[in-house]
């Protein structure tokens, strides 16, 4: 699978992450077989967090691939923290602590990549900065990111933190587009004009923080995968032409929208369908060209002033 480069660092990550949210729903023979194809077909970049499944996910997974030495090279590592019940907590001690609990449930030694869940309103940056300089000196975690952030929460993190910010992971699918949609419509008196995100997009560009969209196939506030569902019919329809020009699958022409950004995103994929994981690795080979790029924009009810 094609490669990227993280962020300003020099970690080399497949373009398609694979998302490990829901692997508490897989037998073990199941989660085993998961795990292996997609080390089979390139897919090495596995996204957790400690909230996934109670931390369980993160045992499953670790039980699932058999996890060594050996197998600890020949993967990356990428988990968050942050989200508590009933509030958010980006405290050094919570950090730390969260850490230690994820890299034994994953039994490993290190994180490639820890991310913080979610903006925290009473977060302390210099806590923040503390607790990734003592993460950093000890080994337990390689490079840091964000997620959810939007430009100034990223900005006051980066004043007092010394190691760059890699990656912001986003909501970010077709029909949740906004961010993308937002800057074709500026200087318009519409909807689509109004900034909801501080400019994230242009933000993590200039600054080469690479976003990592997650729920890729999902439209609304967690209503639903899009693809298929009668509520979505031109974008559907679209998606479908763009599938047998492109001779693949609706699930690749989705997951090749978001690639076909000159951003250089990262998809995370929570699927555990077997067939969907392996569409999604193919949009890595699949170039849209402009004219099929802005015609999926179009169908998903977006304008162009």
């Amino acid at each position: 699978m094609r490669k990227i480069k993280l962020g300003t660092s020099s970690l080399e990550v497949p373009v398609v992450a694979v998302g490990c949210m829901r692997i508490n729903s897989l037998e073990k023979p199941e989660a085993e077989k998961f795990v292996q194809t997609a080390l089979e077909i390139g897919a090495n970049f596995f996204d957790h967090a400690d909230i996934y499944g109670s931390g369980a996910c993160e045992e499953i997974f670790a039980d699932a691939i058999h996890m060594n030495d050996d197998v600890r090279e020949k993967i990356i590592l990428q988990s968050k923290c942050g989200i508590r019940k009933g509030m958010f907590d980006f405290s050094k001690e919570h950090i730390l602590n969260s850490v230690d609990g994820i890299l034994k449930r994953l039994k490993t030694d290190y994180l490639d990549i820890l991310l913080l869940h979610r903006p925290d309103a009473l977060v302390e940056p210099e806590e923040v900065a503390e607790a990734f300089d003592q993460l950093e000196s000890s080994g337990k975690v390689r490079h840091f990111g964000v997620s959810n952030q939007k430009p100034m929460q990223i900005q006051l993190l980066k004043k007092y933190v010394k190691q760059p910010i890699v990656a912001n992971q986003l909501q970010l699918s077709i029909p949740n587009a906004h961010m993308i949609a937002n800057g074709v419509s500026s200087n318009m008196q519409i909807d689509q004009s109004i900034n909801r995100d501080g400019d994230v997009l242009d933000f993590c560009r200039l600054n080469d923080i690479t976003i990592q969209p997650w729920s890729p196939f999902q439209y609304g506030y967690f209503e639903g995968p899009f693809l298929g569902n009668e509520k979505c019919p031109e974008l559907n329809q679209k998606i479908d032409e763009m599938a047998e020009k492109y001779g693949v699958s609706n699930t690749t022409i989705a997951i090749a929208w978001l690639l076909r950004h000159p951003a250089n995103m990262q998809p995370v994929i929570g699927t555990m369908n077997l067939n969907r994981l392996k569409d999604s690795v193919k949009a890595s080979d699949v170039q849209l060209s402009r004219e099929d790029w802005y015609s999926i924009f179009l169908a998903a009810g977006y304008l162009l002033p």
